[in-house]
């Protein structure tokens, strides 16, 4: 593949894809391109196409993990995912877009690095106190996606309330076991 076999050249070109074009280039390190967020569906939900061939570029047919820097200003960790689709697509949350000031049907800029490091989820020492009194609960957990333990643990610190935080420590125990994997 000619895009990973030119090393520290960089190679300029344009893209057709959803009647606009997108100018993207790709060096060794990264791969950069314009995309416009997407609705999906009815809901409050986005993404941006992906407009290159995952299989060529990285290997992988499935899922590919992947950090962006968005408008050269908000960095995001995320995948590359199918989604039931005949293409790629990097989900942008509700929080990205917000930090960006973009919706729907705004241009926005890409770069885009293959992600090949361990994803970690940071525990606070309180809701490590808990696992410690329920080993088949933190068993479980740590058996979760990257993203599903993030979002245990968002939950719990994006509390405002410390009755608040306490109770959602113990919801969460309690959702593990009965096999929940996310919020």
């Amino acid at each position: 593949n000619i895009f990973l076999n030119l090393a520290q050249i960089t190679l300029s070109c344009i893209w057709k894809t959803s009647s606009f074009y997108q100018n993207f280039k790709m060096t060794q390190d990264y791969l950069a391109f314009e995309g416009i967020i997407e609705q999906n569906g009815e809901i409050n939900a986005a993404f941006i196409k992906f407009p290159f061939s995952t299989e060529e570029l990285f290997g992988k047919k499935g899922q590919v993990k992947i950090k962006v820097l968005l408008d050269g200003k908000v960095e995001y960790r995320g995948s590359l995912a199918k989604m039931k689709s005949n293409f790629h697509m990097l989900g942008l949350t509700q929080e990205v877009r917000k930090q960006l000031g973009k919706d729907f049907g705004d241009e926005i800029s890409v770069k885009l690095w293959e992600d090949k490091e361990e994803r970690m989820v940071e525990i606070p020492e309180d809701v490590l106190e808990v696992f410690n009194q329920n080993n088949s609960a933190f068993e479980l957990y740590q058996k979760m996606s990257y993203t599903h333990r993030k979002e245990y643990m968002r939950w719990i610190t994006d509390a405002k309330k410390p009755e608040t935080r306490e109770n959602r420590k113990i919801k969460m125990i309690e959702m593990i076991l009965a096999g929940k994997k996310g919020i």
